[in-house]
């Protein structure tokens, strides 16, 4: 049996697809499953090394690994309407930001990736823990937080306002949704392992779809203190239809992301999205 470490965050999205996984409702035959939780910006250092066998990781690195790592088709988080939010301590106009400092979770994630996409020209960066983000801000190391996960809608309980919402900007622009965060696996792993994988994780997915409760009660110890309404709230925004497969629509935000980017000279080339 050949072991699988699985690279995801503790966040309680992650954990309340990967719960079936992680307690065996659901198993990956031919598999020994080993859970590796780090934060994003880790897994996606991991991911450049081809260290796991499938790893979360955010949507820019993929360019980064795509020479490694496949695509899968279910697990990607997606907002539709909503993603990464800018904030501060006070109201700042959107022309003052490139000269205010900002703090980002990872110069590799997408967060980062759309924020230099939409401002003409890059502000001071200073990279802290996503979940350090909001007290860098309040403390005053930092201008601006690039806030992901449930920060987007506990920001402003903790005293911050929103300057810029990347997801707002992106839908208006596109029309699609935002691609954020996908898993892929090694492709030494070989096809009838990718298809066991693929099949493990969507069958994950259904299950927690399937036992919301449960599968909540067990995402709720990755909340960082959010009540279970807000976790349940936040869960469902990136557990969604597009989590379970990406469909035409979230194909076409994934190139419509990668060829922008292209465009701009973020990236040096769109890459395959032979998803399975």
């Amino acid at each position: 049996m050949q072991t699988i470490r699985i690279g995801h965050s503790p966040d309680a999205d992650d954990a309340f697809m990967f719960y079936a996984l992680t307690a065996g409702k659901v198993t990956i035959p031919g598999a020994r499953v080993e859970h590796v939780l780090e934060d994003i910006e880790s897994l996606n250092r991991r991911a450049r090394t081809g260290e796991l066998e499938v790893t979360a990781v955010s949507a820019a690195t993929y360019v980064l690994v795509a020479d490694r790592y496949r695509l899968m088709d279910a697990g990607a988080s997606m907002g539709k309407g909503y993603g990464p939010i800018l904030v501060a301590r006070e109201p700042i106009a959107e022309r003052e930001i490139p000269r205010r400092v900002v703090a980002i979770p990872g110069s590799h994630t997408t967060a980062s990736l759309l924020l230099r996409m939409y401002l003409p020209e890059e502000p001071p960066l200073i990279e802290v823990a996503f979940d350090k983000i909001p007290s860098a801000v309040l403390e005053g190391q930092a201008d601006l937080g690039l806030l992901i996960h449930e920060g987007q809608i506990t920001h402003s309980s903790m005293g911050l306002v929103k300057v810029l919402d990347l997801g707002e900007r992106w839908q208006r622009e596109t029309g699609l949704p935002l691609p954020l965060g996908v898993n892929v696996m090694r492709r030494d792993l070989g096809e009838p392992m990718h298809v066991a994988i693929s099949r493990g994780l969507r069958d994950s997915i259904a299950w927690a779809h399937a036992h919301v409760d449960e599968a909540l009660e067990y995402a709720m110890r990755y909340g960082r203190g959010i009540d279970k309404e807000t976790c349940r709230r936040f869960v469902l925004m990136y557990v969604n239809d597009y989590t379970v497969t990406l469909g035409a629509e979230g194909r076409a935000a994934l190139e419509r992301l990668f060829t922008k980017a292209q465009q701009q000279r973020l990236i040096a080339a769109v890459p395959p999205l032979d998803a399975i």
